[in-house]
């Protein structure tokens, strides 16, 4: 499949997370969705940004959106995961460890772990610290380690209304960019 655009429709995908199986994105849409495409729960700055949308998630709840957070990782890694840290999500991590997903919607991997970190590893660093004084330590290797992220906002008609393709690990929209496009 070609990269999503604004105005293309959200395909159609049955997928899992790590507490419901089988839902289908048709069947969830309502108010504005957005798609947060990381790598796994084992990496301390994809579980970080867990814990910030979970902090923020009520803004987001006040208008009108869901969150959906993309994860290579396993339905047992996430679950471990949550369980260790004590964590009950306001929203759900869909697990697809076998890339089907990421493949479906384009989300590449970088072509090497130079090009993952390309220009941004003092960023990294930055915000690998702030995670591990968050408590957050590496976990378990899961997926492709070079997987690069993206995000989407969909509205209620499962139109793509924002999409975003990351050429390195750090080039994401901030939750407060996110927040404003909604």
């Amino acid at each position: 499949m070609t990269r999503l655009n604004i105005g293309d429709t959200f395909p159609s995908i049955t997928f899992n997370t790590a507490y419901r199986n089988d839902l289908r994105t048709p069947d969830i849409f309502r108010g504005s969705t957005v798609f947060w495409v990381l790598r796994y729960i084992g990496c301390t700055v994809c579980r970080y940004d867990v814990k910030l949308l979970a902090e923020r998630w009520q803004e987001f709840r006040d208008k009108n959106t869901q969150i959906y957070v993309l994860m290579q990782s396993d339905t047992a890694h996430v679950q471990a995961d949550l369980q260790k840290t004590d964590t009950a999500l306001p929203f759900e991590i869909i697990t697809d460890p076998e890339q089907k997903i990421y493949q479906l919607l384009s989300v590449e991997p970088a072509e090497s772990m130079d090009a993952l970190v390309a220009g941004v590893s003092k960023q990294l660093q930055e915000k690998a610290k702030l995670a591990r004084r968050a408590g957050f330590s590496h976990g378990d290797y899961e997926g492709n380690e070079q997987q690069l992220p993206a995000l989407f906002i969909v509205n209620e008609d499962g139109i793509v209304t924002y999409a975003h393709y990351a050429e390195t690990i750090m080039d994401m929209p901030s939750i407060d960019d996110v927040l404003s496009l909604l």
